[in-house]
């Protein structure tokens, strides 16, 4: 059997040596001999078993793969999503809403690999070939009519899609404030439109500003979003239970809130409109849909709003406290963290963008792994002008703190760490998730 991890080897397999750039595959090769692989294939070397040396094993793989399920491949639609945010909710609104009509649908990305309603850990939101193909190969054992795929940037540089055609590409949008790389980042995310069938279709995003970089003249595009592209979106009502909006003349009523929801739930509409639905029955479907796990999930609590969502990092924080801004609201209260070994001269811009767009903030941990956690909470704090904080070591008792907080009205968001079902301290992970925290609290 080919095999590209070498603790995967077992006697008498092939091993293939993957570059990237943070590993080498040829730095495993001997671990793979020893483990009893009889044929080598590399860039590069000399090596005491059959040995197979090819140009680029990325590309050879990706024939192999293709070879090996080409047939296979014809049977399944490939949808995949591009963006700086919305990639995650977009590909789980296109699950939910394809299964709900009854076109068996599966989805990899940052949440894992949805398939017949259960969730499996995967390597990364966009694994690599190998692991790539296998997911795909299992959904069409299952009978799945298509796969959703969340694409990274990253993922696409290292071409972990190397060799893949797709039926739909779609554009969320793009968001490169606080990146040097801005204009490879964004280059990177056309790609996957260079990657389309001749039969495929492109959704873009118009009213993002760098959409026309993704209208390509050899695609079909279908442009959403603004007034005048080819589905406009007005929103017409809102509360915390749903948000009320119009597709051309469909009046939709989605059981989700936020108003960025509205744009990607658009794309996962278009979506269902290609593949042959019409919308009479897009408009039913929509009515059983669920939020998306820790993506602005929300809860009603005493007549206050509760949403947990995994922003991190600047860009995203900001966005989403922008949404929240938009829903009725008397006061926001957010509750952050910053990880350990990560992103450490960000920690005082968080807790400034926090304490001065929200009411009162509330910071506490996020997986602190081999940092001291009061360090941390110093970093975020070390410059804040504002007084309108408090800290809280337990993420736990900071939620329970931040809860209590709550009168009429009130938003608490809880941000960082979304649909994380570990706490990373040290070397160790324990069971901790926001919302089973939130849910033990307010029973």
């Amino acid at each position: 059997m080919l095999r590209v991890d070498s603790r995967k080897v077992m006697s008498g397999d092939t091993f293939l040596a993957l570059e990237d750039p943070y590993k080498d595959g040829h730095d495993y090769i001997q671990e793979a001999i020893d483990k009893g692989a009889v044929c080598i294939i590399a860039n590069h070397g000399e090596y005491p078993v059959k040995t197979i040396i090819v140009e680029d094993t990325r590309t050879y793989l990706a024939k192999y793969l293709k070879e090996l399920y080409l047939e296979k491949l014809d049977k399944i639609k490939l949808i995949g999503i591009v963006g700086t945010t919305g990639k995650t909710v977009t590909g789980d609104l296109i699950y939910q809403l394809l299964n709900n009509l009854n076109s068996k649908t599966a989805c990899i990305g940052t949440n894992g690999f949805y398939l017949n309603g259960q969730v499996e850990k995967i390597s990364s939101s966009t694994p690599d070939l190998y692991e790539l193909y296998e997911l795909i190969n299992k959904a069409i054992d299952n009978e799945c009519e298509n796969i959703v795929i969340e694409i990274s940037s990253k993922a696409m540089k290292q071409r972990h899609l190397e060799g893949l055609k797709f039926d739909i590409a779609i554009f969320t949008n793009f968001i490169a404030h606080q990146r040097k790389d801005k204009e490879e980042y964004l280059n990177t995310k056309v790609e996957l439109f260079k990657m389309l069938k001749r039969s495929g279709r492109a959704i873009i995003n118009k009213k993002d500003n760098n959409y026309e970089n993704f209208v390509l003249p050899q695609n079909k595009n279908i442009l959403y979003g603004s007034l005048d592209s080819d589905y406009p979106v007005r929103k017409i009502n809102s509360n915390y239970s749903y948000t009320e909006f119009s597709i051309n003349k469909n009046v939709i009523k989605m059981p989700l809130i936020g108003p960025y929801n509205i744009l990607n739930y658009t794309a996962a509409y278009i979506t269902a409109i290609i593949l042959g639905y019409d919308e009479e029955s897009i408009v039913s479907a929509t009515l059983t849909m669920h939020p998306v796990d820790g993506r602005f999930e929300n809860i009603e609590y005493k007549g206050n709003l509760i949403i947990i969502d995994y922003a991190y990092d600047l860009d995203t924080i900001n966005n989403v406290i922008k949404e929240a801004k938009q829903l009725n609201h008397r006061k926001i209260i957010t509750l952050i963290g910053c990880g350990g070994e990560r992103r450490e001269e960000k920690r005082s811009l968080i807790g400034k963008l926090v304490t001065e767009n929200s009411d009162f903030a509330i910071f506490t941990t996020d997986n602190p792994r081999h940092e001291d956690e009061n360090k941390i909470i110093e970093d975020i704090v070390k410059d804040l002008e504002n007084d309108n904080y408090i800290t809280i070591q337990s993420r736990k008792e900071a939620i329970k703190k931040g809860i209590s907080m709550l009168e009429n009205e009130d938003i608490l968001l809880i941000l960082g760490k979304g649909h994380e079902d570990t706490q990373i301290i040290g070397s160790d992970e324990f069971p901790f998730k926001d919302k089973d925290e939130v849910m033990k609290i307010i029973k």
